[in-house]
């Protein structure tokens, strides 16, 4: 290659040499492409103003209760003297001696009511050699009874009821019917008993007791049987089986 053609500058290299000494857009160019933009991009509106809320009006004033009148007063009743009667509107109320009135309470009134429905049992009169007998039986024991008008006296087998029974139940037993027939104090009751317990026994009398009662006064039978007091009482222990130690109980099983 010769020194002219290495001398020349080349087509390709030109090119090159004017894109790098190209210059920069000045601000005034670059002043229409920003205006041209903002022209582009649409304004956006404002939001409206949101109005303020109505002023709420304040309650009505709530007048005072009325101002309620005191009750009046009410006059002392006047005093009355003893022994006189004090009228009070359609009733009247007697005054005792040496106390104030004593006002009537509804309470009392079924007391009073009670008391005249209930009443006293009518005793019967008793000949002076009259003998009434019975017999009475409970378990095992059987107690013949006789009795006869005297100031409530008891022999039970020749002693008195407080040493043949020394315990308040079985003497209370043996009261029953004449309290209920209303002859403890005008008979005396003398019996013989045999056989069973103090218990069993007590119960024989009673038995015996109501049954001469109804020798006394046959209208004491529905009163006596509604106490279960002419009731012969049937329960008895029961007999040992063979096999078994006793009525219901059984040897301890072994099963070898």
């Amino acid at each position: 290659m010769t020194e002219e053609q290495s001398s020349q500058p080349t087509d390709e290299g030109a090119p090159q040499e004017s894109a790098a000494e190209a210059p920069a857009p000045t601000p005034a160019e670059q002043a229409p492409e920003a205006a041209q933009q903002d022209a582009e991009t649409p304004d956006v509106p404002d939001a409206p103003d949101v109005p303020d809320a109505p002023d709420v009006p304040d309650a009505p004033d709530v007048p005072d209760a009325p101002d309620v009148p005191d009750a009046p007063d009410v006059p002392d009743a006047p005093d009355v003297p003893a022994g006189e009667t004090a009228p009070s509107g359609d009733t009247e109320t007697t005054v005792p001696e040496g106390g104030e009135a004593a006002a009537a309470t509804p309470a009392d009134e079924p007391t009073t009511a009670a008391s005249e429905e209930a009443p006293a049992p009518k005793l019967v009169e008793l000949a002076g050699e009259a003998r009434y007998f019975a017999t009475g039986k409970r378990k095992s024991s059987v107690a013949r009874v006789i009795l006869r008008p005297g100031s409530g006296g008891f022999e039970l087998n020749g002693r008195s009821l407080e040493v043949y029974f020394p315990r308040s139940k079985h003497q209370a037993v043996v009261r029953q019917p004449l309290e209920t027939a209303g002859l403890l104090e005008r008979v005396d009751v003398r019996a013989r008993i045999h056989g069973g317990g103090i218990s069993g026994q007590a119960d024989a009398v009673r038995h015996g007791i109501a049954k001469a009662l109804i020798e006394v006064d046959p209208n004491l039978r529905g009163e006596l049987k509604r106490r279960q007091f002419l009731t012969r009482d049937p329960r008895v222990k029961e007999r040992r089986k063979a096999g078994l130690k006793k009525a219901r109980k059984r040897p301890q099983f072994s099963k070898r």
